[in-house]
This record gives structure tokens, C-alpha cells and sequence, in this order.
């Protein structure tokens, strides 16, 4: 039986509880970086070279407000290609994808889902095979979706994203979410379908009264996080006292 080229690794940021997915095709040598953080670009690098894979993409769910993206670093250091979903305002990517585009790595297909209400930039990917999986950036996380209450969000969208797209594909499907706070690594679209509780909702509005409910803080970097992801993590931002937030971090 030949060998599944298909490898993935899931990578976790402590400070912004982020999750970096590294996909690759080993049979073609090559790999795509999603929702890479800025801080953890020599661990991306070093993890690239043990495993002999040449970076094709750096890819953005959406616009982050909560880390640095390692985008611009990335392409600067491997000449890969940074990729975001329209309408995303992060305008120094070189590419933008739109709903239902595949981003084709080796024998792999990527098939983008247009999947806004966290934010009106995002973007789910999904594996389709004979184990499917989807990466669900901060639309569907492990008993739980992204908020809605800022980077023009929308409980109505969020809640068309997750019902009428998300929960549209296959039951085995595995979850592989943005972020996770509580140490939980992967899920499938039925367990989330069964025990999500941001899922048991029958309509937008009162999807949108439970994520009122939650009065959450605002991401502590969201300020200088915004402005800088829109120019792929490269700005240097005076007085920020973010010395990573430079044209050549390593």
C-alpha cells in the first residue's frame, strides 16, 4: 500500500493559545503554514528543515486580534507565497482566495470556505479524503465559535457559516480549530453538532443573545495586533515596545 503523503502538524502559541497548522504533501516536499505567529517563526523554520519541506504558502483565516502574524517574515525568509480571503483588508498578501478556490500543494487540495460572522474576512479550509478534515480558524472552535463584537462581525453571518456551511460536511470530519483555552486539541463536526453549546441555538438571534451573554475583554493586543496584520506582521510600530515587529526578525 503507498505511503499517505499527507503529513500535518498542529502548533500552539501559549501567549495567544493559537493554533499554527503545518500541512504538507512529503512525497512533493512541500508545505503550507496556517494562522503562523510572528513569535514563533524560528520554530517554524527549524520544524520546515527537519522535515525537508520547502514552504509553498503562509496562509490567514482572517485578519488577527489577538497575535502577530508571521506572514511577512515567512515570505521574506523562504520566498513562499501569502495568501488571505477576500475581503480581507490585508493587503500586502500576494494572493487572495475566494469561496470555493482550492489551494493545490503537491497532490493535496485545499478547498476554501467562505465562513464570515467572527470577523468579515474568514475563512475555513477544508481537506477533503478519506479522512477528512477541516481548519476552522475562529469560526468553530471545541465547544465553542468566535465572537462577534468587533472587525465587523456578525452573529446572522456566523450563524449561516456554521449552520448551512460547517455543519454541511461530512460527520467524521475533524475540527482542527484557531485557538483552544482549555488544552483541547481536535474534534469532529458531529461531536461539536451533539455537545457544542453555541450550537443547540435554533436561529441567529438567539445565537447572538448567547454571545451577549458572554461580556467578553477585548484581546489585549488588538490595537497594535490590527493595524500591523494588515501589512502581514512587518510594520514597525513606534513606542509599541514590540521589538518582533521588524523587516528581518531573525
Amino acid at each position: 500500500m503507498k505511503e499517505n503523503p499527507v503529513l500535518i502538524r498542529q502548533l500552539f502559541d501559549s501567549k495567544s493559545f493559537t493554533y499554527t497548522y503545518l500541512v504538507a504533501d512529503t512525497h512533493a516536499g512541500v508545505a503550507l503554514l496556517i494562522d503562523p505567529v510572528s513569535e514563533k517563526l524560528p520554530n517554524y523554520i527549524e520544524l520546515l528543515a527537519e522535515l525537508g519541506l520547502q514552504l509553498r504558502y503562509a496562509v490567514d483565516t482572517h485578519c488577527h486580534a489577538d497575535h502577530i502574524t508571521a506572514l511577512g517574515q515567512l515570505r521574506d525568509i523562504t520566498r513562499c507565497e501569502t495568501l488571505a480571503g477576500e475581503p480581507s483588508e490585508m493587503t500586502c498578501v500576494d494572493r487572495f482566495f475566494r469561496d470555493s478556490d482550492i489551494l493545490q500543494l503537491g497532490s493535496i487540495a485545499l478547498r476554501a470556505i467562505y465562513t464570515p460572522g467572527h470577523t468579515d474576512d474568514s475563512y475555513s479550509l477544508f481537506l477533503e479524503g478519506q479522512q477528512s478534515m477541516v481548519f476552522t480558524g475562529d469560526t468553530l472552535l471545541i465547544r465553542g465559535t468566535g465572537r462577534t463584537d468587533f472587525q465587523n462581525g456578525s452573529s446572522k453571518a456566523l450563524y449561516d457559516s456554521l449552520f448551512n456551511k460547517l455543519l454541511k460536511l461530512p460527520d467524521n470530519t475533524i475540527v482542527f480549530p484557531g485557538h483552544d483555552y482549555q488544552g483541547l486539541k481536535q474534534s469532529t463536526i458531529l461531536e461539536e453538532r451533539k455537545s457544542n453549546p453555541r450550537l443547540q441555538v435554533k436561529s441567529w438571534q438567539e445565537l447572538n443573545d448567547l454571545l451577549g451573554q458572554l461580556k467578553l475583554a477585548s484581546p489585549k493586543l488588538m490595537d497594535i495586533a490590527i493595524p500591523a496584520n494588515k501589512q502581514c506582521g512587518k510594520t514597525p510600530l513606534p513606542g509599541s515596545g514590540l521589538n518582533f515587529l521588524t523587516e528581518k526578525p531573525i
